[in-house]
């Protein structure tokens, strides 16, 4: 199978034309094979980018890209049921969910499943699979002999996320709103502030981890460029970026050369620190190490 790149759903709340317009720019700039749109973190964003959503998924289709609509990680009221709900209801659209009632409403066709779902063993992959996910995008703590366990016992198209801060837990409260001493209730969107997340540090002042509205989020950066290859042989051929406001379209670039064999791994380590400036890469959890570890 040929290394696919994909894109996951950007993460952060994003001014609507800065949202449309970085999807515009992917559509005919970037070289990646799929892109998943669709608000996974908090569904009181969804309405600002709904105006856009058609036009955007179109213009990614006449571009060529694979479409992929992504769902809320954690449903948590009737209208997120309701609206999940019509999502998986169109059978136009490839979705990905990333909550289990999305994989329950999705059952019987095919289908994609985020890495918000905990897949961590054979038999739970099995069970998704038997169910009509086709791609899974595995959960970001998985090492690289579990990711090989699950590749082995699979017909499923595997997917791993290679570049961006890490998704790791979703809450039903908004961390981002109590940091400015509001109610979620009346959050005032303030997660708008911080288009790549709100950095939090230790009580000794040392970098922790970043908070995105009811999301929290690893502090460095994913970084496996040097491990594509033996992503590849261990089975895994779609490699998810995670959308942020650095220059997507040249990480994209880098990441797509590797898979060509045109950059080493130390050639897009240098271009990627050059695009990213001072920030921590990690690729502890593929290595088996602490997951803020860069190996």
């Amino acid at each position: 199978m040929n290394a696919k790149l994909t894109l996951g759903p950007v993460l952060f709340n994003w001014k609507p034309d800065r949202w449309r317009d970085f999807y515009y720019r992917i559509a005919d700039e970037a070289d990646v094979d799929t892109v998943y749109v669709g608000e996974a973190v908090c569904s009181k964003r969804a309405p600002f980018y709904a105006p856009h959503m058609v036009d955007v998924i179109e213009r990614l289709q006449g571009a060529g890209k694979e479409v992929i609509v992504s769902t809320l990680a954690l449903i948590m009221n009737g209208r997120e049921m309701n609206e999940l709900r019509d999502t998986a209801g169109d059978a136009d659209l490839m979705v990905e969910a990333n909550d289990v009632s999305a994989c329950a409403l999705l059952a019987g066709r095919p289908h994609a499943i985020g890495p918000y779902v905990n897949i961590y063993n054979e038999g739970t992959l099995k069970y998704f699979t038997e169910r009509g996910a086709t791609r899974v995008c595995l959960p970001v703590e998985l090492n690289r002999t579990a990711l090989a366990a699950l590749a082995a016992d699979t017909t499923a198209e595997l997917e791993v996320q290679v570049f961006g801060r890490l998704p790791l837990a979703i809450s039903a409260r908004c961390y981002h709103a109590r940091a400015h001493m509001l109610h979620k209730d009346n959050c005032q969107f303030v997660c708008e502030q911080d288009p790549d997340g709100l950095e939090v540090d230790t009580l000794d002042h040392e970098p922790f981890l970043a908070v995105n509205g009811v999301q929290t989020m690893s502090y460095s950066y994913q970084n496996l460029s040097a491990e594509l290859a033996e992503l590849q042989n261990l089975g895994i051929h779609h490699f998810r970026l995670s959308p942020h406001t650095v220059d997507m379209v040249a990480v994209a670039e880098v990441y797509r050369h590797i898979l060509d064999r045109a950059l080493t791994s130390d050639e897009a380590d240098e271009k990627l620190t050059a695009l990213m400036g001072d920030v921590a890469f990690s690729n502890g959890y593929f290595h088996g190490a602490k997951g803020v570890d860069f190996v």
